[in-house]
């Protein structure tokens, strides 16, 4: 046993990727195994088609979330958005922003400049971006999407003092760039409450991460050219096995680039978002079909951000 391995040992870390592919025995608060989420869900008029969808499709929906961000919504759409997810119980993820490619700086767009992703470079930035939560959660939203560790902390020291709420749910983006099982856990002990790994994870990969989070991990079934356009439809079974708890979300590969959001793409965004809801019943049908015994959570279910209006 080398160094590392003595140190992970002790520390009561996998030593390695987990190639034995354990069984998660980690549930959702309510014993379910995982959770439905459809992203890129831009504003009322999308959301509104997704539900409709999965009312048609009998797909349990627990999770939309958002890209563009609450900065480009009017404060009536984001009350839409809240009230929408209140009447179905389902939970309403918004971005927060300005982020790094859209602040007005060159320096994200980049070659080299790009390792920043979506994060807030400066104080300015981060404040604005606190502010963006600040109103959102006065819209009623209780659940945002971060890419930048600064404001996780920021949040959660917010949360802890009562300038937040506390049932607040903050969720990682996948270009939060979380690469590994440790970097993750330090995120997660800085108020991170669930995290979008990289979409193309391998099985031992996602089972390390498993041995050493407590948090819900959120993973792409289907995902969006952007980050790869990977399909693990059949995959589906063992990701649940090894991964629970887990958010399966639905992307959507050869479809257009919809950030920033807005009326001129809305009729693309209600499309794709109904046409990832019917991409969630063709993985329920797969995960039928593989005759094993894993549930989903209920609807409003404890632990989701539901809005509050």
């Amino acid at each position: 046993m080398n160094l590392a391995q003595q140190l992970l040992t002790d520390l009561n870390l996998p030593v390695g990727d987990c190639y034995n592919l354990p069984t998660s025995v980690a549930r959702f608060p309510d014993g379910g195994h995982y959770r439905i989420e459809i992203p890129s869900v831009e504003g009322p008029a999308a959301m509104a088609a997704a539900l409709e969808a999965a009312a048609h499709y009998g797909v349990p929906l627990h999770r939309v979330s958002q890209g563009s961000g609450m900065m480009l919504l009017t404060d009536s759409e984001l009350r839409e958005m809240a009230r929408l997810g209140a009447q179905h119980q389902v939970e309403v993820s918004l971005f927060v922003g300005p982020r790094g490619p859209w602040e007005g700086s060159g320096q994200p767009l980049t070659p080299d400049g790009k390792l920043l992703g979506w994060r807030h470079t400066g104080m300015d930035q981060l404040a604005y971006a606190f502010e963006d939560v600040v109103r959102g959660v006065e819209a009623g939203i209780r659940s945002i999407l971060v890419a930048d560790e600064g404001l996780l902390w920021l949040v959660n020291v917010a949360r802890q003092r009562g300038v937040l709420p506390a049932s607040l749910v903050v969720k990682g983006s996948a270009i939060l760039g979380a690469a590994n099982p440790i970097g993750i856990r330090l995120l997660q002990e800085n108020g991170l409450d669930t995290i979008n790994v990289a979409s193309d994870i391998t099985l031992p990969r996602l089972a390390a991460m498993r041995q050493v989070l407590a948090i819900p991990i959120d993973l792409y079934i289907e995902g969006p050219d952007g980050l790869g356009g990977f399909t693990r439809y059949y995959e589906m079974p063992e990701i649940v096995r090894i991964g629970a708890p887990v958010y399966l979300k639905f992307g959507l590969r050869n479809a257009p680039s919809i950030y920033p959001s807005g009326v001129h793409l809305e009729a693309a965004a209600i499309a794709t978002g109904r046409e990832r809801v019917h991409r969630a019943a063709i993985g329920l049908e797969i995960l039928a079909r593989a005759s094993v015994d894993y549930a989903p959570s209920p609807a409003g279910a404890q632990g989701l951000g539901i809005p509050v209006v």
